[in-house]
């Protein structure tokens, strides 16, 4: 967001103190808007990473099962 600068009706120090004050809340306000964007980042590429860890290992769990019944019938002969 982007708001409208204020300017006071004092022409002098006064009125760059509130460009300065303007200027340093639209520092912050990007600031904090990149950190919230980094931490989402952050976290998406944490779930992803949970999602395709938790995938392989129910497909080496199914692999495995699958092992174990091919040996259970190959005793059975």
């Amino acid at each position: 967001r982007h708001f409208a600068p204020y300017y006071s009706e004092k022409p002098g120090p006064e009125q760059d103190e509130v460009k300065l004050q303007n200027a340093s809340k639209q520092i912050v306000q990007t600031a904090i808007l990149q950190a919230v964007q980094q931490v989402s980042r952050e976290n998406q590429q944490k779930e992803k990473r949970t999602n395709s860890s938790m995938s392989f290992q129910l497909e080496r769990g199914k692999l495995t099962k699958k092992h174990e019944k091919s040996k259970g019938a190959a005793r059975l002969y």
